[in-house]
């Protein structure tokens, strides 16, 4: 099979593309012929070496990259139902466990299958990207009395976050940086509000855009300068929920802040969202149904597998929006 392949951490330009033996299921395993390979920022982080920039320590070398697969099953091992054998299925591997291949391999019980109707691209956007917009969601309990600002809007989760929090009616502020990336909040649902972050000054037009409403709950995944300017837009007891800091830095706040205007501040990742009820895998099952029933409907933007130093450098230089995802 081809696939990525690093020896070194550092730059991007380290994931080669190179022929590698195919991987055998073992016992209780399948074999996925892989059409769709999920790519996260966690995934640049892990790449470079950076153990300080993610909480998973660095992995051995040499490897091949990738936490999130979709495809058909093409073989088994043993103890493994032969009803898997032509399904087509989605997973997550875990930590940088070989997704970026034309093969990948994992335990029959940690695969869903993809409902009928839905492209393996959008189904590997949702087993990782997917499930974690869900658990933020489960965490902010949104409602349709909500006014969200929504940062990074038109990333992976933060489109996700848009659609649903529509669905349920909340009024919705999508921030995001420039004007592709403004247009392409704005046509994520109907009556969405979308600011440009990287201009100066906007806080005020979200103001403006809200007519005297203030945001009741701001969903960071983006910390730092614009981190902190969302959480001075949040009304008397506000919710400030935050799941990432692309910016480099969680966003700086006191106690004073959460006293002075009676705020709620909570992180819905790492043992939050692992301590749910059903784990992780309850929010796959969960992410899959949501993009089933059309509650979200995931952009993405596809790179070939051999061009995965390009798709990691688009992602992390902010040139991407929605899910990026290899294709072999």
């Amino acid at each position: 099979m081809r696939a990525i392949r690093q020896y070194e951490f550092g730059p991007a330009e380290n994931l080669l593309y190179e022929e590698l033996p195919d991987p055998v299921p073992g016992p209780g395993q399948l074999r996925i012929a892989v059409e769709a390979a999920g790519v996260h920022l966690l995934d640049a982080a892990i790449r470079s070496g950076d153990a300080g920039s993610h909480p998973f320590g660095n992995p051995e070398l040499p490897m091949t990259p990738g936490r999130e697969v979709a495809g058909t099953v093409d073989a088994l091992g043993p103890d493994v139902d032969e009803s898997w054998l032509g399904r087509r299925v989605v997973a997550h591997l875990g930590i940088a466990s070989g997704g970026y291949a034309e093969l990948a391999v994992r335990e029959a019980e940690a695969v869903h299958p993809i409902p009928d109707g839905l492209s393996s691209e959008a189904a590997v956007a949702m087993i990782g990207t997917g499930r974690t917009a869900v658990g933020v969601l489960d965490v902010a309990a949104p409602t349709a009395d909500d006014v969200a600002v929504v940062l990074a809007a038109a990333g992976g989760i933060g489109s996700l976050l848009v659609q649903a929090l529509r669905a349920s009616g909340a009024t919705v502020v999508g921030a995001a940086g420039g004007e592709a990336k403004t247009r392409l909040v704005r046509g994520l649902a109907g009556g969405v509000i979308a600011v440009d972050y990287t201009e100066p000054g906007w806080p005020k037009r979200v103001t403006e855009a809200l007519a005297g409403r203030q945001p009741t709950v701001v969903f960071d995944g983006v910390g730092g300068d614009n981190g902190r300017a969302a959480l001075e837009l949040l009304g008397v007891g506000g919710r400030f929920v935050m799941f990432g800091w692309s910016a480099g830095e969680i966003t700086e706040l006191s106690g004073q802040d959460i006293v002075d205007r009676g705020l709620s501040v909570t992180s819905a990742l790492g043992p939050r969202m692992l301590s749910r009820p059903g784990g992780l895998r309850g929010l796959e099952i969960e992410a899959l149904a949501k993009v089933a029933d059309g509650t979200m409907s995931p952009p993405v933007r596809t790179f070939p597998l051999k061009d995965a130093s390009g798709a990691h450098e688009a992602l992390v230089n902010r040139d991407t929006v929605g899910k990026v995802v290899l294709v072999p």
